[in-house]
């Protein structure tokens, strides 16, 4: 499943490129305002964070939301003290885009993840093009030598890098990268399993300095509790926020990881 949602995106990739060249993107990328501190907004507090993610769709859940707007979902997280917002920009399984991407940035003033299968040059660019200050870099998906490049791509352009892991020699891997902010995704993402516990074995693994994300596996505030008693500094929560009121359920996500 990994690697088609990988292949898929790439290739979803290069028809963009052929409309919006290389060259392009580039320097629609550095004209763009600097990216916003994401490592401040995430940093660990006396109580836990949220990225909060617009997600219309999964393969795993099928249709989740129809997001009309996702600037107005984007404001209401923001509203209910989210501390970043996720957007999925993978169009063939979520149903996302980068135009979301856009829409959203435009409307928050906190930091902007762009969630989807990154794999190449391209791909970081079109995200800092789009106003991303994050990007997703999933360690499973990609080769080591892609990994450090694309790792140090999203470095050179001022944005943060979240490097997600599903095992210790994947925390491994991105703490011999220097990452700053470290992912543990209770999705399996070969075959979309989940493992709620997967965090707490592994969150000691992820050096010291660097940020614990916790992320897949939260519908209700007991789960935020849990991730937050393992060590979790942020929580990505997804689905429990486009199927129910998004403020309501944020505040009782943020209290129970207090």
């Amino acid at each position: 499943m990994l690697a088609d949602l990988t292949a898929g995106a790439v290739h979803d990739a290069e028809a963009r490129s052929a409309r919006r060249p290389l060259e392009v993107v580039e320097r629609d990328a550095l004209a763009q305002p600097p990216a916003r501190d994401a490592l401040a907004a995430l940093a660990p507090s006396e109580r836990v964070k949220i990225i909060a993610e617009v997600k219309r769709a999964s393969p795993s859940r099928g249709d989740l939301a129809d997001i009309p707007d996702p600037a107005l979902q984007a404001r209401l997280y923001e509203q209910g003290g989210a501390s970043a917002i996720s957007v999925l920009t993978e169009g063939r399984r979520f149903k996302g885009s980068l135009s979301d991407l856009e829409a959203v940035k435009a409307a928050v003033s906190v930091p902007v993840l762009r969630k989807d299968f990154i794999a190449t040059e391209y791909q970081v660019l079109e995200a800092r093009a789009s106003g991303a200050d994050l990007v997703l870099l999933i360690v499973a998906a990609l080769a080591q030598p892609v990994l450090a490049r694309l790792h140090a791509l999203i470095l050179e352009l001022g944005m943060t890098p979240l490097v997600e892991t599903h095992s210790a020699e994947e925390v491994d891997t991105a703490a011999d990268l220097g990452a700053t902010l470290i992912g543990v995704n209770a999705r399996d993402l070969s075959t979309f399993t989940l493992d709620r516990d997967l965090f707490g074995r592994l969150s000691s693994r992820i050096p010291a300095g660097a940020v614990k994300i916790a992320e897949s596996a939260v519908l209700t505030p007991a789960d935020v509790a849990h991730y937050r008693a393992a060590g979790a500094d942020v929580v990505l929560v997804g689905e429990a926020l486009v199927t129910n009121d998004p403020i309501s359920t944020l505040a009782s996500f943020l209290g129970a990881g207090s």
